[in-house]
């Protein structure tokens, strides 16, 4: 079945978006995509690329049958909300994208409607993005059916409960960041080495695509794939032996936490509740 999609907001990641869809054929033609957007420039690009786009929200809501999508910062979701309750007619299923805003505070200003929360990251981008969604007390099998689809076209989002949403920015959400670094501190040692700085990247960079590979095809414990390259006395466990004196595993697992408790402060939960609740 063709679906009729509307982007409120029109960044970026909505921009990954859009394209992910028309590439998988989730939409056939652009003209069943459309969205809004303040800046003109940002309308111009949807439209080069035949998307219907709009300045105002309310004519996305008028044209998007199945699926809304609020793709803008958070301060500015209150007033997306607000054009979407005067869209009575509709019954499209409104998902967000913006970071800590929940779904109780998206269905206090939408109780009737059926809304999602789903948590991307910006590899999403290039059409690979890891990230997972929560449903909000209106839905039903076929809205969670619908999300997994559209959102199946630009990587992998399993379903959570709400609160897992801030330990899945800890991994997935910040995650690209701590990736890039490590990708730029294994082309540093490359440097160190001896390499040019441009073969460093190219190999650290498809080095870490490689391997996760590994990881998502084979079903592999990361450890036994780890311990598969690391031969008795050999290099590679040499340089593991130093990476564990860093410490590495503590550290990348201090980030996720370390990130995971800053999203549930965003989000409004109190240092007891962090504390006491969660264990951070």
């Amino acid at each position: 079945m063709a679906l009729s999609v509307g982007f409120i907001g029109s960044g970026m990641m909505a921009s990954a978006l859009m394209d992910g869809l028309l590439a998988k054929g989730i939409v056939t033609s652009p003209a069943q995509i459309s969205c809004s957007d303040v800046w003109e420039p940002a309308r111009a690009a949807a439209q080069k690329k035949g998307f219907q786009a709009f300045a105002s929200n309310e004519e996305v809501c008028a044209n998007a049958k199945d699926i809304i999508i609020i793709a803008v910062k958070p301060n500015i979701v209150p007033a997306a909300l607000a054009d979407i309750a005067k869209s009575a007619s509709s019954n499209a299923v409104i998902i967000s994208i913006a970071a800590g805003v929940t779904l109780a505070t998206l269905e206090s200003h939408i109780p009737d409607r059926k809304v999602v929360r789903v948590m991307p990251n910006t590899p999403c981008l290039v059409g690979e993005s890891a990230g997972a969604f929560a449903l909000g007390q209106n839905c039903k099998e076929e809205d969670r059916d619908l999300v997994a689809r559209v959102f199946g076209a630009v990587g992998i989002f399993p379903e959570v409960q709400e609160y897992l949403l801030d330990a899945v920015t800890g991994v997935s959400g910040s995650g690209p960041a701590y990736v890039f670094l490590f990708i730029e501190a294994l082309s540093d040692g490359g440097v160190r080495a001896g390499l040019p700085r441009s073969v460093a990247t190219q190999l650290a960079a498809q080095t870490v695509k490689g391997a996760a590979e590994m990881v998502l095809r084979t079903g592999k414990h990361p450890g036994e794939l780890k311990d598969g390259v690391t031969s008795p006395g050999g290099t590679t466990i040499a340089g593991v032996e130093a990476l564990e004196k860093g410490p590495f595993r503590a550290t990348v697992i201090s980030a996720v936490t370390a990130t995971t408790k800053r999203s549930m402060q965003l989000g409004g939960k109190d240092e007891a509740e962090i504390r006491n609740k969660y264990n951070l």
